[in-house]
């Protein structure tokens, strides 16, 4: 990362510096995830189609919203975002969504694992944001409480009566479609 020439009032640079790469971190999972989101929506078919493909557009535009919110928070403390497809992909720490036309279950178990992980980060993020930057730990936690809705949306079709989830165990997507599928 280039060195900053400015940030926020009160913090030091170093630590801008930091709270800017946690900040670009979810950067690039935002709008992987938004993506990954609007495939999920042209891609999924079955009895369950509508409501499925219904209940992912708020969560593309939410997780959208939360990609621009990340980006001028990186530009408030002085950095430079970045939100371009190839810095998305050299930059990541997870593997290319690989479900393409699937059935609603097969795409809901997908995407339990995604949220998973996007979440986990969040909370990894906000934890070592409490001693960094509570604004930015705010937003954080703002954009988990939203991610983790969606994710219990997400699982809502996944679990049966007995609370118990067709995922369970799975430890890739495609292990998470064929399981719930």
């Amino acid at each position: 990362m280039a060195n900053i020439k400015y940030t926020v009032p009160g913090m030091t640079d170093a630590d801008a510096e930091r709270v800017i790469t946690l900040l670009q971190d979810r950067l690039h999972a935002a709008n992987d995830l938004h993506l990954t989101l609007k495939h999920v929506h042209w891609n999924v078919v079955g009895p369950h189609f509508i409501a499925v493909h219904e209940m992912i557009d708020p969560q593309v535009e939410a997780v959208r919203g939360f990609a621009d919110d990340l980006a001028e928070r990186i530009a408030t403390m002085g950095g430079s975002p970045k939100g371009t497809p190839g810095s998305i992909v050299d930059n990541r720490s997870w593997e290319e969504y690989s479900l393409g036309r699937g059935t609603t279950q097969e795409h809901l178990g997908a995407l339990d694992l995604v949220y998973q992980g996007v979440i986990s980060s969040y909370r990894s993020g906000i934890t070592e944001l409490g001693d960094l930057d509570p604004v930015t730990e705010d937003m954080f936690i703002s954009q988990t409480d939203k991610l983790e809705l969606f994710h219990w949306f997400i699982r809502a079709h996944l679990e049966d009566k007995g609370g118990s989830l067709s995922t369970e165990g799975a430890s890739s997507e495609k292990d998470a479609a064929q399981s719930a599928g």
